[in-house]
């Protein structure tokens, strides 16, 4: 694509979204598959990421793995949407913050360390905007890897797992993985870094990085981009109002097709909001994002399914989640 007109830039932004190493210099292996030195791999990740590009290296978890998280819209009067929108944004909680077309127009995720910190900081945004708020909790997965390819063609979509085990965390961990979804020092040792933040060694760092990546509980490690920065610009949420058996079929169906980023079950809110399922499509213009709607319109699981679409028009937030209260208080 042309925002990205360097091929060793584009290579770097596509192999390392998901599988990063977990050794001492992880950069000098990237250097290695692209014949460059450690200190190029270094300086190209720091330049993309100054400009925005890049938002990170670090991780995602498993969403409530070892945290909770809910999606959440509020109906803010149009005259008030700034005001809203700090007020949510305020919260630390808050990770993403999106204004959207419809009368619902403000989505964001709530998350924290259980489910009583996301409950209280819903609570405090529907207090303080004096609007309900829409708790839209998860049910089930179906794609929640979000990567984007710069170089054009279909992208593998691993499918959510199944066996995260969550027995394997001990203590540290969630500050371990806070700092993993902040994003690492882009440096020759950014594991050692990140253990010195926290008063730990890189080799403990590293062990524990690995157990939590085998578990399932990292979903992901790797490059983080910043989509609209490199094109993405049009960001269409497509909701569907099915019964839960047609959801069950029409959800993998969706996730398979090419142009859908994520795709998931959400409960519904009785007499005010009946969408169960939920896909994202992420393209380069609106007209392109509708394409890729005809085509799920064209499955066959999706056949007889009211649907509505909402645009995003303004990035309010969007930040690694809240997983430790311990950084809370930190910053």
């Amino acid at each position: 694509m042309k925002i990205i007109s360097d091929p060793i830039d584009r290579r770097l932004l596509d192999d390392w979204q998901r599988g990063f190493p977990i050794t001492p210099r992880p950069f000098a292996v990237l250097a290695d598959t692209l014949d460059l030195t450690e200190e190029e791999v270094i300086a190209r990740l720091t330049r993309m990421k100054n400009a925005g590009r890049v938002t990170r290296v670090g991780a995602t978890c498993a969403p409530n793995a070892v945290s909770a998280s809910t999606l959440a819209a509020v109906a803010a009067p149009p005259e008030r949407l700034d005001e809203v929108a700090a007020m949510i944004g305020a919260e630390p909680g808050v990770n993403h913050n999106y204004h959207r077309e419809d009368r619902w127009n403000l989505w964001f995720v709530a998350t924290g360390p259980d489910r009583a910190h996301v409950d209280a900081t819903l609570a405090r945004i529907e207090a303080r905007t004096e609007l309900q708020v829409l708790d839209l909790r998860l049910v089930c997965p179906f794609n929640v890897d979000l990567g984007f390819r710069m170089t054009g063609g279909s992208r593998e979509v691993p499918a959510p797992r199944g066996d995260i085990d969550v027995n394997v965390l001990r203590d540290g961990d969630r500050e371990i993985l806070q700092s993993l979804t902040q994003g690492m020092t882009i440096c020759a040792a950014p594991f050692a870094a990140l253990g010195a933040g926290l008063n730990r060694s890189e080799a403990d760092i590293l062990q524990r990085i690995s157990a939590l990546s085998d578990a399932g509980i990292i979903s992901r490690l790797g490059v983080i981009v910043r989509h609209r920065a490199l094109g993405w610009s049009a960001n269409a949420m497509v909701v569907w109002d099915m019964p839960v058996d047609q959801v069950s079929a029409a959800g993998p169906a969706l996730a398979a097709l090419d142009g859908v980023t994520l795709c998931y079950e959400r409960r519904p809110v009785a007499g005010i909001w009946p969408y169960r399922l939920y896909n994202m499509i992420h393209a380069r213009s609106r007209s392109e994002a509708l394409e890729v709607l005809d085509r799920a319109l064209a499955l066959p699981e999706t056949q007889g399914a009211r649907h509505k679409v909402l645009f995003s028009t303004r990035c309010f937030k969007q930040t690694g989640a809240l997983i430790s209260d311990r950084k809370e208080v930190a910053a």
